[in-house]
């Protein structure tokens, strides 16, 4: 019995929600492929904090919003029960991110930026784009 390696557990996770989104319908996922492209390079430029806070920002409460469907599958990939999650088990990615340490918050933008490679290639590959997706 072969174990799965973690970019593919990473994989399996991302293509998952990806296809869930797929399931809604573009009219429900709306620009979620172009948000999903330019996450990494806000990450890197602002800080996972920062850029989850701006998800949340964007999506103004609107759970149905593709900023916070996006936030949503990030938040079940840094705080679910895989044994790689850094925020692993906790219910909210804004509190683990503000609580935890220095040193769990950069292991938690690394595991964001590694998992979004996958999120992000599943998403163009299965999902229409938005009317503000190139």
């Amino acid at each position: 019995m072969s174990t799965q390696s973690l970019a593919q557990r990473r994989a399996a996770h991302a293509l998952n929600c990806v296809r869930l989104q797929e399931k809604t319908g573009a009219n429900s996922y709306g620009n979620y492929v172009s948000y999903t492209k330019s996450l990494p390079a806000t990450i890197l430029m602002n800080g996972l904090g920062q850029a989850a806070a701006t998800l949340l920002s964007k999506s103004k409460g609107d759970t149905k919003d593709a900023h916070h469907l996006l936030y949503a599958d990030l938040q079940s990939w840094l705080c679910g029960s895989d044994k790689a999650a850094p925020f692993k088990s906790e219910s909210d990615l804004m509190i683990a991110i503000t609580s935890k340490d220095q040193g769990t918050y950069l292991r938690a933008q690394t595991e964001a930026l590694a998992y979004l490679v996958w999120l992000k290639k599943f998403a163009i590959a299965y999902l229409e784009r938005g009317e503000d997706d190139s």
